[in-house]
């Protein structure tokens, strides 16, 4: 499990490589909600979202074989991007497996950012594992990996540097890389602090995972919030996850959908459905606020055509 002092290494790794983004604030949501509300918005990170934060990192750490082997990952779109920078930057060639019915807009991102996409119907994590090992190249796991556990983590240091007063942290969940980064900085750092995570009903695998004690696997993973359908919880996520999350809620597809529309329209922020799941789980009811709680708005990759009806 990383320490607090491997996350302030890979913050001072990132720094200068990738951007610091702002808190936001919105009185229009506050009054809403009931609460003071402040958004560490990720959404305008380096690729579109928090994704390069834990992937730079483990790129800046591969061995000199690992990188002139190349590397590979498996992603709905995020981590494809975000990889895919992070090994042009470093001169690393990428691959990255992606389902043929990935949002066509981050397909073109990994592209657009060097990489070769593999695009493949069905069991994606099965052909990430033929392909790596086939060819030979060296995987990074999007987020069931210590490096870009501790690279997420560096939010966090961002999040009490700018916002010291925070007593509760809404995240958004998916496989528990982003969760599992922040917790682990937050509890480490000030344990009192409430964090929560949010995850789609449809897709809510780190739940069944905590309720059975293990991590576990969904036989399908599908919602709106695309970036959160993760079909498996990841080992370390779940070990992480278990020992500093401290609630976890399931949200329905309809409120991430209010959720997106609702933010957009009071804030402007351009976010993808993923970043709106902790304001689902306000609208329906299922968090309570603090005297201050921020939510991190985990990435911007959004596909218009998806909020229609």
């Amino acid at each position: 499990m990383p320490t607090i002092e491997d996350v302030r290494t890979a913050a001072a790794g990132l720094h200068g490589r990738i951007h610091r983004t702002p808190m936001v604030e919105s009185s229009a949501l506050d009054e809403l909600f009931g609460g003071r509300l402040t958004l560490k918005a990720e959404l305008f990170q380096k690729t579109g979202s928090f994704k390069v934060r834990g992937l730079l990192n483990k790129t800046l750490k591969l061995t000199a074989e690992e990188r002139e082997r190349g590397v590979i990952t498996v992603s709905a779109g995020n981590a494809a991007g975000a990889l895919a920078w992070a090994a042009r930057d470093a001169g690393v060639p990428a691959t990255v497996v992606m389902a043929k019915t990935a949002v066509p807009a981050k397909i073109a991102a990994a592209r657009a950012y060097g990489a070769q996409v593999e695009l493949v119907e069905g069991d994606l994590m099965g052909a990430y594992e033929s392909i790596r090992d086939e060819r030979k190249l060296t995987g990074v796991h999007p987020f069931d990996d210590l490096d870009v556990i501790a690279g997420h983590g560096s939010l966090t240091l961002e999040l009490l540097d700018d916002r010291p007063d925070v007593d509760t942290v809404l995240v958004p969940v998916g496989g528990g890389g982003l969760i599992s980064g922040v917790a682990l900085a937050l509890k480490l750092i000030r344990p009192s602090i409430r964090v929560i995570g949010i995850e789609p009903e449809n897709a809510d695998v780190v739940s069944r995972s905590l309720e059975a004690g293990s991590p576990q696997k969904l036989p399908t993973a599908k919602s709106v919030a695309d970036g959160l359908a993760a079909p498996v919880c990841g080992t370390h996520n779940y070990a992480i996850i278990a020992q500093y999350v401290d609630q976890l809620v399931r949200v329905s597809e309809d409120a991430i959908i209010e959720a997106t529309r609702l933010v957009i329209s009071r804030t402007k922020l351009a976010l993808e459905p993923a970043a709106a799941a902790p304001f689902a789980a306000l609208l329906e009811g299922k968090v309570e606020l603090g005297t201050l709680t921020a939510s991190v708005v985990s990435g911007g990759n959004l596909d218009v055509a998806k909020l229609a009806l």
